[in-house]
Formats: C-alpha cells, sequence, structure tokens
C-alpha cells in the first residue's frame, strides 16, 4: 500500500508511477507500474492517456526532476497546483497562463497533499528553464501540468512528486545532469520506507 496521508491509501498493483525519463526512475520502480512518457506537453498528455485507457488506474504519481530557486537541491516538494507557464493568449484578452475557452483557471488546483513535504506551485512549459524569474509559480518542469489535468478530467487521484535537481537558473543543465539520478532514491525513501 502506498499511504498519501491519514484519508488516502491505495494499492501499490492499482498505482501508476509516471516520469519523464527513465533515469528519473532509476531501478528502484522496475517492478512497478511505471510509465516513460518522454520529455514535454505533448507527449506526457498523450501516453498517460494511452495508458489509462488499457489499464485504468486508482491512482497516478507523477514524479520527476523540476528546478526552483525557491527550494534547494536535494528537496523532495508535492506540487498540488499547476500552471502552463507557455500560454500567453493575452493578446486575444485572456489572462495569462490561461487556456482559452477551456474552462481551466490559470492556476489548475488538483492533487493530493503529503503533509510530510512542503507544498509548491509547479509551472510546466515546453522549454528547460535557465533563467527563471517568475513569481507565480515556484517549480518548474515540464510535463506535470497535463497529467494533472488529464487525472482531473478522468477523476483519478493524483499525487505530484517533484524531486530539485537544479535552480533554474544558469548553472541548471550541468546541476540536472548530476542530480537526476538521485530522484528515484529519494522517491523510494518517501513511497516505500
Amino acid at each position: 500500500m502506498i499511504r498519501i496521508n491519514e484519508g488516502y491509501e491505495f494499492p501499490i498493483e492499482d498505482t501508476l508511477f509516471v516520469f519523464a525519463l527513465d533515469s528519473e526512475a532509476g531501478e528502484v520502480f522496475n517492478d512497478k507500474n511505471k510509465l516513460i512518457t518522454g520529455i514535454g506537453k505533448v507527449n506526457a498528455a498523450m501516453e498517460l492517456t494511452k495508458e489509462i485507457y488499457r489499464k485504468r488506474p486508482k491512482l497516478i504519481v507523477n514524479l520527476g526532476s523540476a528546478g526552483s530557486q525557491s527550494f534547494h537541491k536535494g528537496d523532495v516538494i508535492c506540487c498540488t497546483k499547476f500552471i502552463q507557464r507557455d500560454m500567453d493568449v493575452r493578446g486575444l484578452g485572456f489572462s495569462l497562463y490561461e487556456t482559452p475557452l477551456s474552462g481551466v483557471p490559470p492556476v489548475l488546483e488538483y492533487g493530493l497533499k503529503r503533509n510530510d513535504l512542503p507544498e509548491g506551485i509547479c509551472g510546466s512549459g515546453d522549454s528547460f528553464e535557465m533563467n527563471h524569474s517568475e513569481t507565480v509559480y515556484n517549480i518548474v518542469d515540464m510535463e506535470a501540468y497535463p497529467l494533472a489535468l488529464i487525472a482531473m478530467k478522468e477523476k483519478i487521484p493524483f499525487l505530484c512528486l517533484k524531486y530539485i535537481s537544479d535552480d533554474a537558473g544558469s548553472e541548471a543543465a550541468d546541476d540536472w545532469a548530476v542530480q537526476v539520478h538521485l530522484a528515484s532514491e529519494a522517491f523510494n525513501r518517501l513511497l516505500f520506507l
């Protein structure tokens, strides 16, 4: 069983663990229901949708690396709010980050909380952030927003944990390359030990 908090427990065999890259999963998740989506919002959305219709999990857990200037390298953060950071249709009168005519607010609030972890707001976009200065979100990644949106629309509980691999600054690429391999062990300690 995976215990999320006082109110939520799920069987491991009914849980889908979603990663962008196999390097984020390491060997820890080889015997679990693991999905590797590939990088980016479109790949994440496509692969998760296919897997939902194949297996219909009772819980979706998105685990992966992310950048942040608000948290420290090696921290694991629970994300319960999500922003599509590259959505900008203000020229047509919509709010920044709002997907026009979707009925979804600019900040999507969907996800289970882990009381033992700090919470973050994840800004997902199809770019590797190396000059982060936005204050509306404090974590950057490339896949969480569509995963949360699909889980919400499919009414499947969703847990998103991000391992901070870099500061989303000028050294982000070098830091990420070193830190990404440590993510799976951090997730293992939180979820299974």
